[in-house]
Formats: C-alpha cells, structure tokens, sequence
C-alpha cells in the first residue's frame, strides 16, 4: 500500500493518492489545482494512475478531476446518479475499484450532498479486513459535513444520520480519513488533525455521537457556517454544465 495525502489550504481541503507499488496501479481522489503535481507524485511512487475519484460535486473550488483524467488517461468516477455531463464512470453502491493488491469499496455516503460517495480501503497484502475509509466532507474529525449545498438542510441532515449509521457500523480500528480539516466551510468545529478513527469519532464526534434523529437535524441546523463563495456556480463548473471562468 502506498498512500498520500496532500493538505490544501486555498481552499482547506485534502487530496489522496493511493495505491498498489507492487503492480504500478494507483487512485487519484478529490484533486485540485494542477494535474501535473498528481503526475508527478505518482511516477515518484512508481505508480501508473488508473482511476480519477471525486468523492462529490464540490461547492468551495474547481475541481481537477477531469483535466487530471484526461492527462493521465484514466476514467474519471463519480456516483452513477451524479447530477453531471460529460462522460464520467458511474460507480454505485458496493462496486469496488480494484488497485493490484489494494481494493476500495464504494460506499454511497449522501448527506453533504445527494451524490457523495466514500470509499473503504483494504490492503489485502496486510488483511481480508479494511484498513481505513475516506470520508471526503461526510464524516470529518471533530464534525459532519454540512447538508444544505445540494438540498434542504433538513432533507440532506435526515439523509446524513441514515449515513452515519451505517458509517458507525464500520469497527472502531478503521481509520478515517476525511476530505477536510479546520478552516473548511464545509464543517463547524472541524479539529486541524487530518485522521482520526471511527471510534474515536464515535466517542468524541459531537454530531456523530446522536443516535436520536430528531436531535441529530436539530443539532445539524444551528450554527450553519457561510456558504463558500459562488457555491451554486461552482458545483455547475463542477458538473460540467458550465465552463470554468478563465
């Protein structure tokens, strides 16, 4: 298993490279900014980059995910259902990517947004048993994503606690691995440490914590940060209806 993790922080946010070293095949999830850095850190890793993931449609940046795609020939995923154009691998609930020696399961995760996707990460060279989960702006350390970019904030908050459930259902040795840290707006009381555990979150994770749902869309409703800006626009630039500015 090789993994990396690339810190963003205009705007905060994580990107990840992972993979097999042992049969060159590598995974590029949530990338901003240029292609080329992603190239790069492959090649480093001796890895070929066969998949291209965002976890979502992103509201607070352009995402890179298709110009990275098309440099590295590699399909570009989403969730089959994603509100997008342009051509796109659609994955769906329990389809599982397959990376040499290293498998991520995709785990339909909505909530933050309807489309968001996270993926279940194992290293069959280590276990049968999953190592670690990547969250993107679900499950985050120290909170959960917001739910109003892509619907109502009741409606995303009562499809995030049918989510987290099944997120808390995963063992408490698995370990998180989100899609941003403090200073996101995609969070409120996000913590500046960029992993954690399932079972720290479950014992320590404020909103995590609610296993009531009325209490869990109450405590989702309060203190709902600033949208990014340009929210709106941004996921159409990121869906492929709009181009981006120059």
């Amino acid at each position: 298993m090789i993994l990396r993790q690339f810190l963003r922080h205009d705007p905060v946010g994580i990107s990840y490279l992972l993979g097999c070293g042992g049969q060159s095949a590598a995974a590029v999830i949530d990338p901003v900014g240029e292609p080329a850095h992603y190239l790069s850190a492959a090649e480093q890793s001796g890895m070929a980059i066969r998949y291209v993931i965002d976890t979502h449609l992103h509201a607070d940046h352009v995402s890179a995910g298709r110009r990275l795609a098309e440099a590295a020939g590699a399909p570009y995923v989403l969730f089959a259902d994603a509100p997008a154009a342009g051509p796109f691998m659609g994955v769906r609930d329990g389809d599982v990517l397959e990376l040499g020696n290293v498998a991520a399961e995709v785990l339909h995760t909505p909530g933050h947004t309807p489309e968001h996707i996270s993926l279940l990460v194992t290293d069959g060279t280590r276990a049968a048993e999953p190592w670690f989960v990547l969250t993107g702006h679900t499950l985050m350390v120290g909170d959960l994503g917001r739910t109003e970019l892509a619907a109502s904030a009741e409606e995303g908050a009562r499809t995030l606690f049918r989510t987290i459930a099944r997120l808390k259902s995963l063992p408490d040795y698995v370990e998180v691995l989100p899609g941003a840290f403090s200073g996101s707006l995609c969070g409120r009381r996000l913590s500046g440490k960029p992993t954690s555990t399932i079972g720290f979150e479950r014992r320590y994770n404020q909103a995590f914590r609610i296993d009531d749902e009325e209490a869990f869309v109450a405590a989702m409703l309060i203190e709902i940060p600033e949208p990014p800006a340009q929210a709106a626009e941004l996921r159409a630039v990121n869906s492929g209806f709009t181009a981006a500015a120059a």
